[in-house]
């Protein structure tokens, strides 16, 4: 009894750390890195071409023939923690 709760236990907390990393948006330097972006995927690029305070992101809006749709838009930065 006292291993199948240790084993949900762990199960949980393992399934908490997938979803914050899930979460979690990634940021890259240059467009061009992106190679495979998702419908509904959102990455942050910091190629300075936003205003100060601001970071574009990227979202994966459709699909296409050619592929997936991307569009863009200048976002407030957060703050890291």
């Amino acid at each position: 009894m006292l291993r199948l709760g240790f084993v949900a236990l762990v199960s949980v907390a393992a399934l908490g750390a997938m979803a914050q990393s899930a979460a979690a948006e990634q940021s890259y330097m240059r467009e061009g890195d992106i190679v495979d972006l998702r419908v509904g995927q959102r990455v942050l690029v910091d190629d300075g071409s936003c205003p100060a305070g601001q970071i574009k992101q990227l979202v994966g809006s459709r699909l296409s023939q050619n592929g997936v749709v991307r569009t863009s838009s200048c976002v407030p930065r957060l703050a890291k923690k």
